[in-house]
């Protein structure tokens, strides 16, 4: 199995919707510390079935769906 692209919006650290490309065989994650590496690869895990919140470092599978609250300003605030 190849993954072409992952589309995530509310997962955890990724409010807003993104698509990332995965163009090759092999595919780094690279960046600075806190830009959501860790969460693309929990994100990949659940896709896969994985149901284990410890596993996805979370709590309970209830944290890994970001819930959101929007202010008149149309910023968000994570719950």
């Amino acid at each position: 199995m190849r993954l072409k692209s992952l589309k995530l919006a509310g997962f955890k650290s990724f409010v807003d919707p993104i698509q990332i490309e995965f163009p090759g065989i092999m595919c780094g994650i690279v960046g600075p510390n806190g830009c959501g590496k860790s969460n693309i690869i929990d994100a990949i895990k659940w896709v896969k079935g994985e149901l284990s919140a410890k596993s996805l470092r979370s709590e309970s599978l209830q944290d890994v769906i970001l819930m959101v609250l929007i202010i008149e300003n149309q910023s968000a605030i994570a719950l």
